[in-house]
């Protein structure tokens, strides 16, 4: 925190005050003023004694005066007499009264060690009045580093395969560019001459700025981009020039991606992401020297943002084994089954692969027919369970249904075996439970993400079986139609999806360190560039927020079953095509003959509204509905009808004539689709009957699976 202003000295005392210039001569105005800060007052006489944040800003510019001052003494840049400049003295004498041994305002704190202290004597001079919390971070920052050295030592060896694309890729990139300089060079010499002549013009006219004296930056170009939001990135010349050199350096990089010759639309999208991942990674807002938000808040803190910074890097590679992986969320402002996933429940059946929940009914009748829902096994199923007042699982509940959810095993090596034929055994294993304890012969069934996909592999099965036992489903934001891989066209090509083949026959499994890494990276400057800056730079708390800390709390996937997924579903999409073999049946969208209703998300980049509802158009069920919610695949889903914060839209279209002839005859609607799909799943609940208790079980909601981190 900024250090308290000192107290004033009384008049006799600064009288005698050996370092108190006689003259006024020589002083200097700081280089660089953050937001804010006022001009100083040339005028002789008494100053109001600063307070708060000016006072604590006013120590840190003093002591960068005087350590510039020293370090450029042999250079002559000294203040009268050749000492420390007038400016400077009063004021560094000021923050540490002579006597206390530490500065105003602070606890008495242990003393540098000889090491540190005689760096300090030979770095500023014998009679240094260096602030006594600059000298402890230079404790600090020498224990931080041991750790920080520990910690990637303990980093595993790392597949190529996994960290970067193949040396194909690269091939490819270089015989297009070289085709392009023998074919059109004109088109080449353009590219380079246009960006000279940018990187010259900018150049001149803030050369022309600062001889006029102005100073004064050009007008931003271009729509805005939140990572400028700071004002000095145009009222100051020194960032407005950097900012702007930026965009024209990345305007260029782009124009000279796309202008490549790429036959393969594949290869094209996949340079054209890897172009933007380095335009996004060379950000100046990325290094500390450019960033006026980090240097601004390293001056009012003097240098503590810096050290908790390097604190929060040391945190993240210790907990991520060598890893760094930026903590989005506080970790230690949630407990699973206290604060968030606190919806009664008992734990029903516990099996090697999951654990089922039935949840306390709420209301003293509920639905004939039960309902289960089946989360995806990447993440936790605790998403819909975050908080009561956006808790879907609550909400179903309340609105009379006896609802079901499946916790899944996080898994370890030894389940590397483990294959999607096990979890759609799992999935048929989940149903006979559910119809057992509730005494039906019909349920309902939702499917999440992965999940829904692999319940419109066993809808397939089931249908393929005679068996009817599914009564009508729902799918949140699932593909089976893999034919468009979107933003995951970087990732699911045979470099990358070799690569993981060879880790997880290796490990046994797809770690969640991986796949946190991949999807955070689809969305690099909101969940990399940023939390990074904010943590590491500005030396931030990572915020407590739930979805955030949900997204954190990954697990691994099986590797037979990672593999099995990423080559016959999202590489050869057979789902669609041929049939996907799996249990000794060739499983195809089109058996998916039941009652259903999908909902996907506008914003998607998981699964792209678009393709979801092409899969959805080739099932075979002559009774589907089909929802698009405002927002991506998170929020888009948890999206409580309190909140009023998210439309949706649904569409009379049919699926008969694409997904964009359905947009277009859509209709917008305020608020949550929650209730509109409980409208939908009333209708096919069947009658009322007294509410079911699950009774003690395996024990309390919401189990022991869930709490298995990574």
């Amino acid at each position: 925190m900024p250090e308290p202003a000192a107290p004033a000295r009384s008049k006799a005392a600064a009288a005698s005050d050996p370092a108190k210039p006689a003259a006024k001569a020589g002083t200097r105005k700081p280089a660089l003023r953050g937001r804010g800060a006022g001009r100083s007052d040339p005028r002789p006489g008494p100053r109001r004694k600063p307070s708060g944040k000016a006072a604590a800003k006013a120590q840190a510019e003093t002591a960068s005066l005087s350590m510039a001052d020293e370090a450029l003494r042999p250079l002559g840049a000294v203040g009268p007499g050749g000492g420390v400049p007038p400016m400077a003295a009063p004021r560094a004498q000021a923050a540490a009264p002579a006597g206390t041994g530490q500065s105003a305002g602070l606890a008495a704190e242990p003393h540098p060690s000889p090491t540190t202290a005689a760096f300090v004597e030979a770095a500023f001079g014998p009679g240094s009045r260096l602030p006594e919390q600059l000298a402890q971070n230079i404790e600090r920052i020498e224990s931080l580093t041991q750790r920080l050295i520990s910690a990637l030592a303990q980093r595993r060896p790392s597949n190529p395969g996994v960290e970067m694309p193949g040396p194909d890729l690269f091939a490819t990139a270089t015989s297009a560019w070289i085709k392009l300089l023998a074919e059109q060079p004109e088109r080449v010499i353009g590219q380079q001459v246009s960006y000279w002549g940018e990187t010259l013009r900018h150049f001149a006219e803030a050369q022309a700025a600062f001889a006029r004296g102005t100073l004064t930056p050009p007008p931003s170009e271009g729509p805005r981009d939140r990572r400028f939001a700071n004002p000095l990135w145009e009222a100051h010349p020194f960032f407005n020039f950097i900012k702007r050199q930026y965009q024209i350096n990345a305007q260029a990089l782009q124009e000279a991606a796309s202008a490549l010759d790429l036959p393969e639309m594949t290869d094209r999208r996949r340079i054209e992401w890897f172009t933007r991942q380095m335009i996004d990674m060379m950000a100046p807002t990325n290094f500390l020297a450019t960033n006026p938000d980090a240097l601004e808040k390293a001056l009012e803190t003097e240098g503590e943002s810096l050290v908790r910074g390097l604190e929060n890097l040391v945190r993240d590679v210790e907990q991520n084994s060598g890893e760094l992986i930026v903590s989005l969320a506080d970790r230690d402002a949630f407990r699973v089954g206290e604060n968030i996933g606190t919806t009664e429940g008992t734990v029903v059946a516990r099996t090697k692969l999951y654990e089922l929940i039935q949840y306390k009914p709420t209301t003293a009748q509920v639905h004939e027919i039960p309902l289960v829902i089946f989360p995806p096994w990447i993440n936790k199923f605790y998403i819909l369970d975050l908080k009561p007042q956006n808790s879907l699982i609550k909400w179903i509940v309340d609105q009379g249904h006896t609802l079901f959810v499946v916790a899944w095993k996080n898994p370890d090596p030894s389940y590397g075996d483990t294959g999607m034929d096990d979890y759609v055994s799992a999935y048929l294993e989940v149903m006979d439970r559910v119809l057992d304890l509730t005494d039906q012969k019909k349920l309902n069934a939702v499917g999440y993400c992965i999940a829904g996909t692999t319940l419109a592999l066993t809808l397939s099965l089931l249908k393929q079986r005679g068996d009817d036992r599914v009564n009508a489903a729902t799918f949140f934001t699932a593909l089976t139609d893999f034919a468009d891989q979107g933003e995951f066209t970087a990732y699911l090509q045979e470099d990358f999806v070799s690569g993981i083949e060879e880790e997880a026959a290796r490990t046994g499994i797809l770690g969640a360190q991986l796949m946190t890494r991949t999807f955070s990276f689809l969305r690099a400057n909101d969940l990399v560039w940023g939390p990074a800056i904010r943590s590491y730079m500005l030396g931030e708390t990572p915020p407590a927020f739930d979805l955030l800390f949900w997204n954190g709390d990954g697990t691994n996937l099986p590797g037979r079953m990672a593999v099995e997924y990423l080559r016959g579903l999202c590489q050869q999409n057979r789902f669609v095509k041929e049939g996907f073999d799996l249990m000794g049946h060739r499983l195809h969208v089109g058996d998916v003959t039941v009652p259903l209703c999908a909902i996907a998300c506008e914003t998607d980049h998981i699964a792209p509204w678009k393709d979801s509802w092409r899969g959805i158009a080739q099932m075979g069920s002559k009774d589907k509905t089909f929802i698009l919610s405002e927002s991506g695949h998170i929020a888009g889903i948890v999206n409580p009808p309190s909140k009023k914060k998210y439309g949706h839209y649904t569409s009379d279209a049919g699926f008969g004539q694409g997904e964009q002839h359905w947009l277009d005859k859509a209709s917008h609607h305020e608020g949550s689709w929650w209730g509109r799909w409980g409208e939908w799943l009333a209708r096919r609940a069947g009658g009322m009957v007294d509410a079911r208790d699950p009774g003690e079980g395996f024990g309390p909601a919401p189990g022991l699976y869930v709490h298995e981190r990574a």
